[in-house]
């Protein structure tokens, strides 16, 4: 049992070290036409929800979220990152990336390829809800602004984020995807 737990707080740590290493480099930023460049920094809370369970991914939530916050109070890369300085804009809504992630995956795990789609559909998705829901409850955006945002960037977030969630995941634990095993999509 202690091994089990060594586990997850070592899955905990370096997922939650590549989040904060995507942020640092800009590597988890995709420029977009929007002028609001799509993220991936909340596919390794995915990934560790997926792998170690639901506090796992509230673990590298909490790191991705606080990672958030610092940036928007120390190193904003522009207006856009302001608000993050605020937790509940920063912090709050990734504690829920993996547990929805988790569940998603855990409901549907028959079907390993479909569960880890819908997964990485589902944090991600989760993400964008839950953050442009509290910009628009702490009237830093509009409605329909909020909606837009979603459409455009939330929607290929998603589409991304489940693409590298079965990529990585069905590598790790050998998943047969068509003839092969592994992530040889």
């Amino acid at each position: 049992m202690p091994q089990n737990r060594t586990r997850k707080i070592v899955i905990t740590g370096v997922l939650g070290a590549i989040s904060v290493l995507l942020g640092l480099t800009h590597w988890g930023f995709i420029p977009w036409p929007t002028q609001i460049a799509l993220t991936f920094m909340h596919v390794p809370v995915i990934i560790g929800a997926i792998l170690e369970g639901p506090w796992v991914g509230v673990g590298i939530g909490f790191i991705f979220g606080v990672f958030s916050l610092i940036q928007g109070i120390i190193a904003p890369t522009g207006s856009n990152d302001l608000p993050f300085a605020n937790p509940l804009l920063s912090i709050l809504p990734r504690l829920f990336i993996g547990p929805i992630a988790w569940l998603a995956w855990k409901a549907l795990r028959r079907w390993n390829i479909f569960a880890l789609i819908t997964a990485g559909i589902a944090g991600s998705l989760t993400n964008t809800v839950l953050v442009l829901g509290m910009f628009v409850i702490l009237r830093l955006l509009t409605l329909p602004i909020a909606l837009y945002i979603a459409a455009t960037n939330g929607l290929p977030e998603a589409v991304l984020a489940a693409i590298l969630t079965l990529a990585v995941v069905a590598a790790w634990r050998q998943i047969r995807i068509g003839g092969r095993k592994g992530a040889n999509l």
